[in-house]
């Protein structure tokens, strides 16, 4: 979070002289602790991981947002024990809630168990949630240690803060323009994508849960073979996390003093900072009285109100009260869009023309990760096979259900086999899409078979005058509109299309032997078209398939007829001979009266 403090500093000698006498009684009040090495004096400079001055928000953890400037009280605590007459602020301030304490000391060991040699204190943590987040609001986390609402720092659109875009479609921060720094330590989006842990187990890295926060900031500190013994890498470390020599003299402050001693109170009980900060969106400006740097009292929620009292007067909203600039309001992660997931959708595969039994179910969640309704997800089908949902639309849209589902329409298949896509999208302006892949497949037939079993005879030269009419069958049900091919074919072991004998005619009135763009009508049958003789006498075969492996052979034979001439309209193909693989026909037995020859 971007320092506030320094911008304090910065309104007037008088508050500058308060904050210094502060940190002077401070450290003068504690054990010796090592110095900062990279703070200059009064200045509030932003300097770069390595110490350096620079604008850049570029590689800060938070995104210099903004942060909680409360410093620690002037009296100390002792160590737990050590003492029975600790002030009572000092008491209170020195309390770290149940789990937000455990999740540092969690993340120390984590931490000290894959890299011991960078010597991370859990004080340094706690310190840097103290300043980020008051302890995630005084520990009000679930029995998870995750928060009870988001925490969420302003959007950092350049007006007053650092301008970062939006880079996580408002997965984490319920924000699609801008980015905003979110948790107890106030990770901003692309900073957790990087560093995200899931420290308590549960399957999820949640940067609002105080464990895997905690682990993600451990680990984020010590990059770089840090030793944060060192004072000079501490200091790095601080100011990698935030940009800022005011940032780093506040946690520094806190570091020190949870040094001196701390102890555990209940969740929920912890001490809130009085000034702006983490979730507020606002800036600093005058205080109730007028008096610039003042710190107005936040206006607590509903359930931190205690019974029978009113709310300090203060703010009512973020910005109020504030010259700054009022950040857009957002939304409840658990009443906003995070992501949207396959609910348990099989296989899409069905034959031409028949329904799918597989229908396509998505489920919408909220940034939590809880199932999130009343959102409308579009169903698109891309592709060219015909298939189409109820009613014939290739376009629906379904609203989620209390459970978050949403079930698209029944698909039907359309008439061409083939692969397809269906797409679920929900979402907006940076919205999510589920591809689904489907397909078509052919329309089978496991039988073909004649419808007569009349011989087929035609003389040389003439067409077949009797049609071949065959039917196809699936389980013993007509399988209409399945695709069938016919092939005249050669005799032997391995046919292959003949290249003589009966033809069929395509679109120019050219022989063709094979055809493959027939189809069964409704109830199987299919009606071949003409087939016709050419000059070689001689008996053929013509094999019919089906989708699905079905087929039969019929036989042609062609021979000429006593008192038999060719068709005058047929024209004989030319350059026919008699097939080495074909039986030539031997012609009409020769009578009393002499021998004719053939077609005489």
């Amino acid at each position: 979070m971007a320092a506030q403090f320094g911008r304090r500093l910065r309104r007037g000698a008088g508050n500058t002289a308060v904050a210094a006498v502060a940190v002077a009684a401070l450290a003068a009040s504690q054990a010796p602790a090592a110095p900062l090495a990279e703070a200059s004096a009064g200045g509030g400079d932003r300097l770069s991981a390595e110490g350096g001055t620079g604008g850049s928000n570029d590689g800060a953890a938070t995104g210099n947002s903004p942060y909680y400037t409360d410093l620690p009280p002037l009296v100390t605590p002792d160590k737990p024990g050590s003492s029975s007459n600790l002030p009572v602020t000092g008491r209170a301030q020195a309390g770290i809630p149940a789990s937000i304490l455990a999740a540092y000391q969690q993340a120390e060991r984590t931490v000290a168990g894959t890299d011991a040699a960078c010597r991370l204190p859990w004080q340094l943590l706690a310190a840097i949630g103290k300043v980020e987040s008051g302890q995630a609001r005084g520990g009000r986390v679930d029995a998870n240690g995750t928060t009870l609402s988001p925490i969420l720092g302003p959007a950092l659109n350049g007006q007053g803060f650092a301008l970062i875009k939006d880079t996580d479609g408002g997965a984490y921060d319920g924000d699609s323009v801008h980015d905003r720094a979110v948790g107890p330590m106030q990770f901003i989006p692309s900073t957790w994508a990087t560093w995200g842990q899931d420290a308590n187990g549960d399957g999820r890295k949640d940067p609002n849960n105080i464990y895997d926060a905690a682990l993600a900031a451990g680990r984020y500190l010590c990059a770089g073979d840090r030793d944060l013994a060192v004072a000079a890498q501490l200091d790095r470390a601080v100011l990698s996390y935030n940009h800022s020599t005011e940032y780093l003299r506040t946690v520094r402050s806190w570091f020190d003093y949870y040094n001196r001693g701390t102890h555990e109170v209940p969740d929920g009980s912890g001490v809130l900072p009085s000034g702006p900060g983490a979730g507020s969106g606002s800036t600093p400006g005058p205080g109730p009285s007028g008096t610039p740097g003042g710190r107005p009292s936040p206006k607590p929620s509903p359930d931190e109100s205690p019974k029978g009292t009113k709310p300090t007067p203060g703010p009512t909203k973020p910005g109020e009260g504030s010259t700054g600039p009022k950040p857009p309001p957002t939304s409840k992660p658990s009443e906003t869009f995070g992501s949207l997931e396959n609910a348990g959708t099989g296989r899409l595969t069905a034959t031409a023309g028949e329904e799918f039994a597989e229908r396509i179910v998505v489920r919408a969640e909220n940034q939590l990760g809880a199932p999130l309704a009343k959102v409308r997800v579009t169903f698109t089908v891309a592709g060219d096979t015909g298939t189409r949902f109820t009613g014939g639309r290739k376009t629906v849209t379904v609203a989620t259900g209390a459970d978050g589902t949403a079930t698209a329409p029944r698909l039907t298949a359309g008439g061409k086999a083939g692969a397809f896509t269906v797409t679920a999208t929900a979402g907006a302006p940076e919205s999510r899409t589920l591809a689904y892949a489907a397909s078509v497949t052919a329309r089978r037939a496991d039988a073909i078979v004649r419808t007569e079993e009349k011989a087929l005879v035609a003389a040389p030269g003439a067409k077949f005058a009797d049609p071949l009419t065959v039917k196809a069958t699936f389980k013993g049900a007509p399988a209409a509109r399945v695709a069938v091919t016919a092939t005249m074919i050669t005799d032997g072991e391995k046919p292959v299309e003949n290249g003589k004998g009966p033809y069929f005619k395509d679109a120019d009135g050219k022989p063709v032997r094979a055809l493959t763009v027939l189809s069964t009508d409704a109830g199987g049958l299919l009606r071949l078209p003409e087939i016709f003789a050419d000059a070689t006498a001689g008996t053929y075969k013509l094999r019919l398939t089906a989708e699905g492996g079905a087929s039969v052979v019929v036989e042609l034979t062609v021979k000429a007829t006593e008192g038999q001439t060719p068709d005058p309209g047929q024209t004989p193909e030319p350059g026919q001979t008699p097939d080495p693989g074909q039986t030539p026909d031997p012609g009409p037995t020769p009578s009393a009266e002499g021998t004719r020859p053939p077609g005489a």
